[in-house]
């Protein structure tokens, strides 16, 4: 027997900020929100992503972060498309198969070459949206 990952949680300022971009992001769909916080969700087997709010800052690097991989288009037309969601350019230097971002929060993320497949669809029923 083992375990699996059931949810994601990220520290944040603004819950509500967060959980808009990364739903564009990813293409989840926002499914409870209460006042700590805001989860979303995606496919039946990825685990949710809760955004609670908490008063201290973002400190240092994240010590864990995303790699994303675009699934209809190539890596320097997605980049194009998380700029324009709020994603930008990290200081920090990146190889030659992967880009360095940051979420509006200012949370590390790679943005890789390699595309996957999408999601099936429709992965969001149980959705509130």
């Amino acid at each position: 027997m083992a375990s699996r990952i059931g949810d994601v949680v990220i520290d944040c300022a603004d819950p509500e900020l967060m959980a808009a971009f990364w739903s564009a992001a990813l293409g989840y769909r926002i499914f409870a929100r209460d006042e700590t916080g805001v989860a979303i969700r995606g496919a039946a087997t990825s685990p949710d992503i809760l955004f609670i709010r908490v008063p201290e800052p973002k400190p240092v690097k994240n010590r864990l972060h995303f790699d994303i991989c675009p699934t209809d288009r190539p890596q320097l037309a997605e980049l194009d498309r998380l700029l324009g969601l709020g994603a930008r350019r990290s200081a920090i230097t990146a190889s030659g198969s992967w880009i360095v971002l940051e979420d509006p929060e200012g949370n590390e993320f790679c943005l890789m070459s390699k595309q996957i497949p999408a999601e099936p669809q429709p992965f969001h029923e149980a959705a509130e949206g």
